[in-house]
C-alpha cells in the first residue's frame, strides 16, 4: 500500500497539465507541478479512473447473477479471483498480488484527502467561495463513497447489536503514506460516512450535475445515505433519503422510448443516472459488458424472472449467436465496458416501495413500485403488481429489485442484509461434477484482505 502511494504522489507532482485534462492521466514531465489553484484541485477530483471506476469487483463477481458456461471457462479466467470467487473459496488470491478491489478505494482516498488538506492553503475570498465550498464537498463524498465500498465488501454487514467490536476497515483522513491506520469497528467506519455526507452535503452547490454526472451533486448525498441506511436495515431512515432524494430528482425512463436491439441501450448521462461509478476499471474480464466475453452466462432463473412483456429482458440482455448464451449488455455507464455501480433513481424508488412495505403499507408500497414498473413493461402488457399482505408485496418488490438492479454490484450486499433479516438465501454453484454451496451469514460473505495488505500493515485479517 505505501508502495502504491507513493507512485500515485509521484505522478501527482510530476505531471504537466491542462484544466482539460486529469492530473493523474497526464504525461510525467521533466517540471515539477505541485497543485496550488482550485483549478488544480479540480483537475485532481475529475480524474474518473483514479475515483469513478473503483468499486470493487469481488462484490460482483461472488454473486449469483451469472454462472460459467462450462469447465473449462472456469478454469481459463485471466485472475485467480475470478474462478476462487465463484465456488467462495478460502483462499481467494491464491498468491495474487496487488489487489485492485482494496487498493483502488484506498487510491482514491488518498486524492480526496489530498484534495482536501490543499484546500486549507488558499484562502478563501467572497470571490472563491462557492468554488472552495463546492470541490471541498466534492473530495468529501467521494471519500464517503470510496470508504462505504470498501466496508461494504471487507467487512460484515452492519448488525446494531455487533457493530461496535466488528472489524471494519482503516479510515484513512490524512494523505500522509508513512502511517498505518488500524482497523476501525464497522460502527465507527459508518460513523466517518456519515460525518462526510453531513459536511458534503452542506457544501456541494449543485442539486443534480445534469451534464455531467461523474461528478457529485445534493441529490447524490441524498440517495447515497438511502442505499447505506437501507443496507444497515435501517428502514426508516432509508426511506427519509429516499423521499429526500425523490423530492429533488424523480425522473424515470419510459423504456418503450429505448431502442430494444441496441448494445448500448444508454448514454453515460441518462435522464435516471444520479451519479455515474463503474466496477474497477481494466481488471477482472468475467464481468465486463457488451458481450465481450462469451465464459459466462445470466444465470437461468435470473433471467426466467423476465416476463415477455418486460422491456428489459432485451434492452438488459443479448444472446451469444455462436453459445446461446445470456449477456449482459451496456448499461447506465453508457460504452464504458465496466458495469455501473453508480446511483440512480430506479433504485431509489425501490428502496422507497420496500421500506413501505416493512411497515405494512400495502397499498402505497404497490403505488411505488408500479410507478417504476410501468416504465419498464410494453404499454399495451403492463399488468400492475397488486398483493394481499405485506410479506407478499415486499417479496414481490424484492423480486424487482433484483431484476432491476442486476449486475450493479448490490445483490452481494443485498443477500448479506437479507439473510440477517433471516431471509435464509443459501448460494449454490456446480462446477465439474462438484456442488458448493454458501450458507446464510457465511464469514466467506466477507472478503479476505489483501495478503501483501496484511504483511505490510499487520492489520487483523478476516476470518474465512
Amino acid at each position: 500500500m505505501k508502495l502504491l502511494y507513493q507512485s500515485i504522489l509521484l505522478l501527482l507532482l510530476t505531471v504537466n497539465y491542462s484544466c482539460k485534462k486529469d492530473f493523474l492521466d497526464a504525461k510525467p514531465s521533466t517540471s515539477l507541478v505541485t497543485p496550488k489553484t482550485l483549478t488544480d484541485y479540480q483537475a485532481m477530483l475529475e480524474n474518473v479512473d483514479v475515483l469513478n471506476r473503483a468499486t470493487p469487483g469481488l462484490l460482483q463477481l461472488a454473486s449469483d447473477d451469472y454462472i460459467f458456461i462450462d469447465n473449462a471457462a472456469w478454469l481459463g479466467t485471466y485472475y485467480n479471483a475470478e474462478h476462487t470467487s465463484y465456488i467462495w473459496a478460502k483462499d481467494l488470491y491464491e498468491g495474487q498480488k496487488e489487489i485492485k478491489d482494496w487498493n483502488a478505494g484506498y487510491s482514491g482516498i488518498f486524492i480526496c484527502n489530498s484534495v482536501i488538506e490543499g484546500l486549507n492553503h488558499i484562502r478563501i475570498t467572497g470571490a472563491n467561495q462557492k468554488e472552495w465550498n463546492n470541490i471541498k464537498g466534492w473530495a468529501l463524498f467521494m471519500r464517503a463513497y470510496l470508504l462505504y465500498d470498501l466496508v461494504r465488501s471487507f467487512s460484515p454487514a452492519y448488525d446494531s447489536q455487533t457493530a461496535a467490536t466488528d472489524l471494519g476497515v482503516p479510515i484513512r483522513l490524512k494523505s500522509a503514506i508513512d502511517k498505518n491506520e488500524p482497523r476501525a469497528s464497522v460502527e465507527k467506519t459508518y460513523n466517518q460516512l456519515f460525518s462526510d455526507l453531513s459536511a458534503a452535503n452542506n457544501l456541494l452547490l449543485p442539486e443534480i450535475n445534469v451534464t455531467n454526472k461523474q461528478r457529485p451533486s445534493k441529490v447524490a448525498v441524498m440517495a447515497l445515505y438511502a442505499r447505506i441506511y437501507l443496507s444497515m436495515r435501517k428502514y426508516d431512515k432509508a426511506e427519509q433519503y429516499a423521499d429526500h432524494t425523490l423530492g429533488l430528482y424523480n425522473i424515470l425512463t419510459d423504456y418503450n422510448h429505448i431502442d430494444v436491439s441496441a448494445r448500448i441501450p444508454f448514454s453515460m448521462n441518462s435522464p435516471e443516472t444520479i451519479l455515474n461509478t463503474t466496477v474497477i476499471k481494466n481488471y477482472y474480464n468475467v464481468i465486463l459488458v457488451g458481450g465481450f466475453i462469451d465464459a459466462v452466462t445470466i444465470e437461468p432463473y435470473l433471467y426466467s424472472l423476465y416476463h415477455e412483456n418486460d422491456l428489459r429482458k432485451d434492452i438488459y440482455f443479448g444472446t451469444n449467436p455462436l453459445t446461446g448464451s445470456i449477456y449482459i449488455k451496456f448499461g447506465y455507464a453508457g460504452a464504458y465496458v465496466n458495469s455501473f455501480t453508480g446511483l440512480a433513481t430506479d433504485e431509489i424508488y425501490l428502496i422507497k416501495a420496500e421500506c413501505l412495505a416493512r411497515k405494512s403499507e400495502v397499498n402505497n408500497a404497490l403505488t411505488v413500485i408500479n410507478t417504476l414498473l410501468k416504465n419498464r413493461y410494453k404499454t399495451d402488457g403492463f399488468i400492475p403488481l397488486s398483493a394481499s399482505s405485506p410479506i407478499e408485496v415486499l417479496n414481490k418488490i424484492l423480486i424487482e429489485r433484483r431484476k432491476e438492479l442486476v449486475w450493479r454490484s448490490l445483490r452481494w450486499t443485498d443477500l448479506k442484509r437479507l439473510n440477517k433479516e433471516g431471509a435464509n438465501i443459501t448460494l449454490k454453484r456446480e462446477i465439474n461434477g462438484v456442488t458448493y454451496l454458501l450458507s446464510p451469514n457465511d464469514p466467506k460473505y466477507v472478503f479476505p484482505i489483501p495478503d501483501d495488505e496484511i504483511l505490510f500493515s499487520g492489520i487483523e485479517q478476516n476470518k474465512r
